[in-house]
């Protein structure tokens, strides 16, 4: 969207009230796509930052719940349906957190989903994440030097994750294997 399409999206009644209503809907049904709609053009159209604090609390919410109901009959998430909104919330939590400097939470949320996954590509790249956080490094070091940013992706389910690196992952991960053996040994008591 340029500018001008913006600016006509923000001053539609018909889409206001349209984004209006899916957001109540949503919160009352705790329809996790649709939230995530709504997320996502309140973030784009840059609207009122209090409902998309508490549109993605609900989001939080909700899939903290969701997963440990699903963790608990001892299935894994995939990255389809409902599920992908699930691991897309646990990621950007964690995302967040590193952002804000909190090494320790971001690597004990990116612990647990590696460990819940059913995808082997998104695996791999939450233990790079969680090497790096073991390393100390911050969220932008980590993607300065590490993120392959020129890489398109060629399925959108792994969009929303940073999956793409400039190095290759499997060699990477075993040449730190023994940083992933100690997280691991340190944060098992999360898995329980």
């Amino acid at each position: 969207m340029d500018k001008s399409e913006l600016n006509q999206a923000r001053t539609n009644p018909d889409f206001l009230n349209y984004l209006e209503q899916t957001r109540v809907d949503a919160l009352k049904t705790e329809n996790i796509s649709a939230l995530y709609e709504v997320l996502d053009s309140f973030l784009i159209l840059d609207l009122d930052e209090d409902k998309v604090n508490e549109v993605y609390e609900a989001i939080l919410k909700i899939s903290f719940s969701k997963v440990e109901e699903i963790v608990n009959s001892g299935k894994k998430l995939a990255l389809k349906e409902e599920q992908l909104f699930y691991i897309r919330s646990f990621y950007e939590h964690a995302i967040e957190k590193w952002s804000y400097g909190d090494i320790e939470g971001a690597k004990q949320l990116f612990f647990v989903l590696y460990n819940i996954l059913d995808d082997e590509r998104l695996e791999d790249a939450l233990k790079i994440h969680v090497i790096a956080l073991a390393k100390g490094m911050d969220l932008d070091t980590f993607y300065e030097k590490k993120v392959d940013i020129n890489n398109v992706l060629e399925d959108e389910t792994h969009g929303y994750f940073i999956v793409n690196f400039n190095f290759a992952p499997k060699l990477f991960l075993k040449e730190n294997a023994s940083i992933l053996e100690k997280e691991y040994e340190n944060l098992k008591y999360l898995l329980d």
